[in-house]
């Protein structure tokens, strides 16, 4: 008798982490789709500062998983300087938010709907940051926000769902070797930022993906509202 399938959504899947979560899903057990802005390689196209663009992505995930989503892994994110002085500074704290949490928010109230309409068990898994406790940089008050918030949100959906067999981990990167953060430590001075890491390097795509695979498919229920780190030690709670 075969084993039925685990049906995976991952936002954010075109490059960097999602992608790496997208690859380590990559089994005879799990069928996984991923999305991204523009939906190249046959990701699902959603872009997340739209209106409606959450909602849209849960539908059409559904359509190509048959009805049927087991896990929701929300990765995707912006990562934009928003200096202090700048005159759209409310027009960026808007939009990172928008990207990095409503949307976030809009798919994992949809994942609870899902999940208590059929009466199955379900997971929900959200890529946070080290910045939702660190803190970040002084043009990314709003990174470390939506961070924060998610992380918040993340612990919400597993005390108030756990009994219905509704499972939220939280997992908090620090800096991961992806272009996003090439970018970031370049402008910031790279080896000063290594530096403020113990273990010496940043963290692989690989790395992230690897604890977000054992969240959707292998971490034990009482694990539910777990806040995950994966920082070199660079902040320790």
């Amino acid at each position: 008798m075969s084993k039925i399938k685990t049906h995976i959504l991952v936002t954010g899947a075109s490059r960097g982490i999602g992608k790496a979560i997208v690859e380590s899903l990559d089994s005879d057990n799990v069928t996984a789709v991923g999305q991204s802005t523009t939906g190249e390689n046959g990701l699902i196209a959603s872009d997340f500062s739209k209106d409606g663009a959450a909602s849209q992505l849960w539908d059409q995930a559904l359509e190509r998983l048959d009805g049927r989503i087991d896990v929701l892994i929300n990765n995707a994110g912006l990562f934009e300087p928003n200096p202090l002085a700048a005159d759209d500074w409310l027009e960026s704290w808007n939009r990172t938010m928008t990207i990095n949490l409503t949307a976030s928010a809009e798919l994992c109230r949809l994942a609870v709907l899902h999940f208590q309409s059929r009466h199955e068990p379900g997971r929900i898994i959200n890529i946070a940051s080290r910045a939702a406790y660190r803190g970040d940089s002084p043009d990314h008050w709003h990174y470390a926000a939506s961070k924060a918030g998610m992380v918040a949100m993340t612990k919400t959906i597993a005390r108030a769902y756990a009994k219905d067999e509704i499972l939220a981990f939280a997992i908090c990167p620090g800096f991961t070797m992806t272009g996003m953060a090439e970018d970031y430590l370049a402008s910031r001075g790279g080896d000063k930022l290594l530096a403020d890491i113990p273990l010496g390097r940043v963290a692989q795509p690989e790395e992230i993906a690897s604890i977000a695979r054992y969240c959707a498919l292998d971490a034990p229920p009482s694990m539910t509202g777990a806040v995950l780190d994966a920082n070199g030690a660079s902040f320790v709670r």
